[in-house]
């Protein structure tokens, strides 16, 4: 039987999608690129934004036709969009076959082999996710993988879905990850790019409870030639001790991601955020004190209901202050099922798009200086991609797979390139957000 495995969605439904693809090739399963080639087709859905939602149903409506037109037989719709909309959206897509929420990953074998009722929709209790050691995937490149150390969210931010999709958050045990990653670098992987809802919390639900620096340390200690990268993090639960643990280890990125969501103090209370712009310069300032050179990432929402004018040329500030070498706008999406739907205030969509723009443009003119300091310098590179007209795409220590800028690189007859090798490259050119090198 073929397969066919649409996912969309964030890094962490990306984990959740190579290891149900690990499960169908245990069950002697075969998977395809294509499709119209495919007996059964599963797609792994996000609706954490209106536009996610939106994505997922057209990719859901689109792959359906091969069920008309095509040798398919079975579609499967799994993770966030069953999950929250549950009984509403199994009447509005008679196409599908089974729905599995975030609970229900391992019953993907029987939804595709018929095991179960056309129109079955299975949602366990998100908190009762078994947090196990999972059967072993391939990740989505053989150089790079993202591994989750945690599911579920235990805050409560009123702009978010996560704890109603997740539940609570649940951490891996230490051992069942630091297995997992032994298999991933045994396998060829060069990177390794911890995620979670917050993994800056990762341990403080264990018995007894862990943390991140100690995670970190043992990762680091596999093999000093892979890197580890740590994304999704949390400015309230980020430990001193985690900060000198990136400073401590060279294969622990000097890269750190660290979602603020805004930096006006009554917009960050109306969202269940505790900390304020001041608190938020003290702890970018340690960073980059602790840990030299590192690149921090981070998110923001703007639109958010009672965001006033002010509220934003705060938060505008606050970038042009801090320079972020990395940063994500988005607009806020709101829904009836939110906490914030109730709040006074709602900004037009329009207004919010239009503050997304204006703070993306300051943030082109500072990523575009800040990347003038590598000039010259020689930095490796995790080559990635060949390009058409024979440059090489990678990326260094500094940038993060998917979500930030690349390095271009220049071949060297004398260093013939490779894609997952680690490369010397001289950085010759920057642009906005990307860097221009020749391999050494």
């Amino acid at each position: 039987m073929l397969i066919y495995l649409e996912s969309l969605g964030c890094a962490r439904n990306q984990v959740d999608s190579e290891t149900m693809l690990a499960q169908l090739r245990l069950a002697d399963m075969q998977t395809t690129d294509d499709p119209a080639r495919a007996d059964a087709i599963v797609v792994n859905t996000c609706s954490f934004i209106q536009a996610a939602a939106d994505e997922s149903i057209d990719a859901i409506l689109n792959l359906a036709r091969h069920k008309k037109e095509g040798r398919c037989r079975r579609l499967i719709v799994a993770g966030c969009l069953p999950e929250r909309y549950r009984q509403e959206i199994v009447a509005a897509l008679p196409e599908v076959d089974v729905f599995l929420g975030t609970g229900a990953y391992d019953r993907v074998v029987a939804a595709v082999r018929g095991g179960m009722a056309s129109g079955a929709c299975l949602l366990p209790d998100p908190d009762a996710i078994d947090t196990g050691r999972p059967v072993s995937r391939r990740p989505l490149t053989a150089h790079a993988a993202y591994l989750k150390i945690a599911e579920g969210c235990s805050r409560h931010c009123t702009y978010c879905i996560i704890p109603k999709l997740r539940g609570r958050q649940k951490s891996r045990p230490m051992q069942t990850i630091l297995g997992e990653a032994r298999e991933l670098i045994d396998a060829g992987v060069r990177e390794l790019t911890l995620v979670a809802q917050e993994s800056t919390a990762y341990g403080h639900d264990l018995a007894p409870p862990g943390n991140l620096a100690e995670l970190l340390r043992a990762l680091a200690g596999l093999d000093s030639q892979v890197w580890v990268r740590v994304m999704y993090g949390h400015p309230e639960s980020l430990a001193p001790e985690t900060i000198q643990a990136l400073a401590e280890h060279p294969n622990l990125c000097p890269y750190l991601d660290l979602p603020i969501q805004h930096a006006s103090e009554s917009v960050l209370r109306r969202m269940g955020r505790r900390y304020n712009d001041q608190s938020l310069l003290r702890l970018f300032e340690g960073l980059r004190a602790k840990v030299p050179g590192i690149a921090l990432r981070t998110t923001v929402l703007v639109g958010f209901p009672g965001e006033s004018e002010a509220d934003f040329e705060q938060l505008k500030a606050f970038i042009a202050k801090v320079r972020f070498d990395h940063l994500g706008v988005f607009a806020y999406s709101d829904a009836e099922d939110l906490p914030a739907h109730g709040l006074a205030g709602h900004v037009p969509a329009k207004l919010a798009q239009a503050r997304v723009d204006e703070l993306m443009a300051v943030q082109r003119d500072i990523s575009a200086e800040n990347l003038t300091r590598y000039l010259g310098q020689t930095l490796t590179v995790l080559v990635e991609e060949r390009q058409e007209d024979d440059f090489w795409m990678g990326r260094s220590i500094y940038q993060g797979p998917e979500v930030d800028g690349v390095t271009f690189i220049r071949p060297c007859a004398a260093a013939p390139l490779a894609v997952g090798a680690k490369v010397l490259v001289r950085v010759v050119e920057c642009m906005d957000y990307d860097l221009i090198g020749e391999a050494l």
